[in-house]
């Protein structure tokens, strides 16, 4: 009977050791994506709220924390939170045009824009979708930026200022749209800066500026206050 007992307790303590070889890897590898899992979460609440947070509906078009992948959306990340809210107000009462941003903005109370303008302004900026160089093309770019004297409101490095949003790092396709939109009058700027400025470029002008802004590395983000 002892025997059998111990027999018994042996084959058990096998069969632990074994089920341990097995299922261990797995519930290790459970604790660690739990852990992880965490870990993102705390961050996802600390810098934006508690879940669900209102920018997250945003996340389709211009990207995780406001970074987009597609050159034909707007970077979010780092700009001022002035331009932001304004922006916002404009597409909410129609002053800026947009099919998808009208419905949105309209939708979103004061505190909300708020919100989103001094979440977004934190966000660290990055280049959306630097285009295949072509040093020539970026140098007449840089040119023109500096003929025309950009910096004095768009900021240092064209990273966003008091007057103007972020140009640097944003795609081509987004930077092409806005600037033939204020050539063409679609888009106006409350004080006819930038639609006069655009209409200035010749077409080899503006794409050579779209060109070197879409390959320039924003700087950090601005202060939301």
């Amino acid at each position: 009977m002892k025997r059998a007992l111990l027999f018994s307790a042996a084959a058990m303590a096998a069969g632990l050791l074994t089920a341990a070889a097995v299922v261990g890897p797995e519930l290790l590898s459970g604790y660690r994506f739990m852990d992880a899992l965490d870990r993102y979460y705390a961050g996802y609440e600390a810098n934006g709220g508690a879940w669900p947070q209102i920018q997250d509906s945003c996340a389709l078009c211009h990207g995780v924390n406001g970074q987009p992948r597609d050159a034909q959306y707007a970077a979010l990340a780092g700009q001022p939170a002035a331009y932001i809210e304004t922006q916002l107000h404009a597409f909410a009462e129609g002053r800026r045009r947009s099919a998808q941003m009208g419905p949105l903005a309209a939708n979103l109370s004061d505190t909300q824009i708020k919100s989103l303008a001094d979440y977004f302004s934190r966000q660290r900026p990055e280049t959306t979708e630097a285009p295949e160089r072509d040093d020539a093309l970026a140098k007449r770019g840089e040119a023109v930026v500096a003929a025309r004297g950009c910096i004095a409101c768009h900021g240092e490095r064209l990273s966003g200022g008091p007057l103007g949003p972020r140009i640097a790092g944003q795609g081509e396709g987004y930077l092409s749209d806005q600037l033939k939109a204020f050539k063409h009058g679609q888009r106006q700027d409350p004080a006819q800066a930038m639609n006069a400025m655009a209409s200035s470029l010749s077409d080899e002008e503006l794409k050579a500026t779209v060109h070197y802004l879409s390959g320039l590395a924003p700087t950090q983000p601005h202060s939301a206050h």
